[in-house]
């Protein structure tokens, strides 16, 4: 969609930019100890670490950047501790497209503007692990059903396929540097990153997490749901 498009549907919707909304949204963090202040000093400008009261559509629009009220069904600790330290872009577009997506000299497409995107903070390695200890303790119960998925022996051909033919993930998220969609996070790093039962929680069931998030819930039945966790879980950055 058309940056132009997605802005007229922002008017019509009256949303409008700022941080307000996030902060209100959410609950006041009842927190105390190291890893809990760093949270404090360092996120919840940006993030919500507690489960948001307001989950209107306005609210996801505004905020400055992914909840992480349940960082702890979603993240691996290794990878946190690792990226706090050098963080580098998982969104490509940040939190959301619209906001930094304009058009092109030629105006027959549009290109993020880079500018907009603000870097995030880095951490020393003892702050680093330190905060992915308070963020691994944040989850929600019942939110990733343990067990979502199987780890059974996945066709890599096939559901390569699934990701970026059959199922379309690519329109929106890339599963190698360079290719692929930039509305969504990447996934080059997927492995790495996140815990496979949310993967497959995730992608059965996107809206059970925001009900206004953009990611589509496909319907998918369950032998495609555990393929497509288990190409995911098979993209891992470099060593």
């Amino acid at each position: 969609m058309k940056h132009q498009q997605l802005t007229a549907i922002a008017a019509r919707l009256g949303l409008r930019a700022g941080a307000a909304l996030l902060l209100a949204g959410a609950a006041a963090p009842v927190l105390a100890g190291p890893g809990e202040d760093l949270l404090k000093q360092q996120c919840i400008a940006c993030h919500a670490v507690t489960k948001p009261e307001q989950t209107s559509l306005a609210r996801l629009w505004d905020r400055k950047a992914p909840d992480l009220h349940y960082a702890g069904d979603k993240f691996n600790r290794d990878w946190l501790v690792a990226w706090l330290q050098n963080p580098v872009a998982i969104r490509p577009s940040g939190v959301m497209y619209a906001k930094v997506a304009k058009a092109s000299a030629d105006k027959s497409a549009d290109v993020i503007d880079a500018a907009a995107l603000p870097p995030h903070p880095k951490l020393a390695a003892d702050q680093a692990a330190l905060a992915a200890d308070a963020l691994m303790a944040l989850k929600v119960p019942g939110l990733v059903e343990k067990g979502a998925f199987k780890n059974e022996p996945v066709n890599a051909s096939f559901a390569s396929m699934l990701f970026s033919k059959l199922r379309g993930c690519t329109s929106c998220h890339a599963a190698k540097p360079g290719g692929g969609g930039v509305s969504g996070p990447e996934l080059y790093t997927g492995g790495d990153r996140l815990q496979p039962d949310y993967v497959a929680s995730y992608i059965r069931d996107p809206q059970k997490f925001d009900k206004h998030t953009w990611m589509p819930s496909l319907g998918l039945n369950d032998g495609d749901v555990q393929k497509l966790t288990g190409y995911v879980s098979t993209l891992k950055g470099k060593k």
